[in-house]
């Protein structure tokens, strides 16, 4: 759903952009994932992950188990000291609902690592739309695709990888055997096509 409404974005996006009468129909491709690993200081993402797995999602299940072997053992023995407060029906509930949390954990654990995820990675994401916004305006680029559209029995142009153009822009370090081939793939469409020859 996400790759959708974003090749919808970048869509709409490109073809605001485009002057329509004299464009020339120009597609791209590119993949958030694949541009997000160039930044270097991302992949310290990980190990905050993993603390974050840890320390946080980690320690809120224990207290949570804690709290609810406490609560449901005070329960059976007496159900009025429970939950201080709450009366027998209302302290069952609440032990009930803390048992169903604890049952669903794993989703519960999963949603919140995810919503950390999106907040790390989202200085990166930005930079990264916004020189990508550039690139689809500055190339004029009428559509733009992810990689994972791309028919795997087709190999597309190199120069139209907007990962590359996007790491480009942002100064992001590409490996040698990539900036080789991008650098011949310019040199190669730089050069003018050479002029036919008519007999007389």
């Amino acid at each position: 759903m996400k790759k959708l409404l974003f090749v919808c974005m970048v869509v709409t996006t490109a073809l605001l952009l485009c002057h329509t009468s004299d464009a020339q129909f120009k597609i791209g491709y590119f993949s958030e994932e694949k541009t997000l690993t160039l930044f270097s200081d991302s992949k310290n993402i990980d190990s905050l992950m993993q603390l974050y797995r840890r320390d946080s999602v980690g320690a809120d299940y224990e207290r949570r188990t804690i709290k609810f072997r406490i609560d449901d053992s005070l329960y059976k023995k007496d159900c009025k000291t429970a939950i201080p407060g709450k009366s027998c029906e209302e302290a069952l509930k609440e032990i009930n609902l803390q048992e169903q949390v604890l049952t669903n954990w794993y989703q519960i654990a999963q949603r919140m690592s995810n919503n950390k995820m999106a907040q790390l990675l989202y200085p990166y994401r930005q930079k990264m739309y916004e020189a990508l916004q550039q690139v689809i305006a500055e190339d004029k680029y009428t559509l733009v695709l992810t990689i994972d559209a791309l028919s795997k029995y087709f190999t597309p142009p190199l120069l139209d990888n907007l990962c590359i153009r996007v790491a480009l822009k942002l100064g992001l370090p590409l490996s040698k055997p990539l900036e080789t081939l991008w650098k011949a793939a310019e040199a190669k469409a730089a050069k003018p096509a050479p002029a036919s020859t008519k007999k007389k």
